[in-house]
């Protein structure tokens, strides 16, 4: 199967953003991807890296709303999976949310985000617009196969990559606003791999790129396969559209479905 993750700069005009993820969307069907994947929050600026002002709500919108219909209607089109990245709203709350969008146009599920940042910092003032999510670890079966979704600070807990496995994952999603010399060198791509090795399962970061009011993106989206192994590695500072071939068959016989988790005591976790 191949994926293709959107690697995309943003602007202040959610229609122009919109506008080039579903041309970006096209091209990939045309060079036969079956799964899209887009960075966090890949349609608007990158909303925490100011803090929230009052009228911080209207820039979120529901789900369904006006961007899941658009990428419903094209996913039904072309007949490929989505998996989006959005700001969303419901009642008086605001949540980082990954709908996932099936072959068939339909959503078969959305994440939002579970773990923000405690401490309010420069670039990513989280609390001011998000509440923590409460819809748990979401893996979800697509036209695909199992897709499951962490978004941007959730892949930094084991907890989290773990439940994903337990849930039966096969290739995992994560959306990210990853900024410039965030995390020391290697770190960025190294806590991925380990994840995917002993979880037993792909997983495929599409960070943002591009320089905003006060961040700057990298890119460098990439994918790593059951054996913690990259397969692909995206340019730095480019808007790429980014293809990799996987194979579900090896998350079958991979190290982790052989010996991590036949092996685990979940017996004796909560007395450790």
């Amino acid at each position: 199967m191949k994926i293709a993750l959107i690697q995309q700069h943003a602007t202040q005009s959610r229609l122009e953003n919109l506008d080039r993820g579903i041309k970006a969307i096209e091209e990939a069907a045309q060079h036969g991807a079956q799964l899209i994947a887009f960075a966090e929050l890949a349609f608007d600026m990158f909303l925490p890296q100011r803090p929230a002002e009052k009228n911080y709500l209207a820039h979120a919108e529901p789900i369904p709303g006006p961007t899941t219909e658009l990428l419903s209607a094209k996913a039904k089109e072309l007949g490929l999976v989505i998996v989006g990245s959005i700001y969303e709203r419901e009642g008086d709350k605001g949540y980082d949310c990954s709908p996932v969008i099936d072959a068939d146009g339909k959503i078969v599920g959305r994440i939002r985000m579970v773990h923000l940042h405690v401490i309010d910092e420069p670039l990513f003032h989280e609390k001011g617009y998000y509440t923590p999510g409460d819809l748990g670890a979401g893996v979800f079966d697509t036209a695909v196969g199992r897709i499951g979704v962490a978004i941007c600070y959730d892949r930094h807990f084991p907890e989290y990559m773990r439940a994903l496995a337990l849930k039966g994952a096969e290739l995992v999603i994560i959306p990210q606003a990853g900024g410039a010399s965030e995390w020391p060198p290697g770190i960025f791509e190294a806590e991925v791999q380990v994840a995917a090795f002993h979880n037993g399962y792909f997983a495929a970061l599409v960070n943002r790129v591009g320089t905003e009011d006060c961040a700057v993106f990298r890119g460098e989206s990439f994918v790593c396969d059951p054996e913690g192994q990259i397969i692909l590695r995206g340019p730095r500072d480019i808007d790429s559209v980014l293809y990799a071939d996987i194979d579900f068959q090896q998350v079958k016989t991979c190290t982790a479905k052989k010996y991590f988790l036949l092996d685990r005591r979940p017996d004796i976790y909560s007395s450790l």
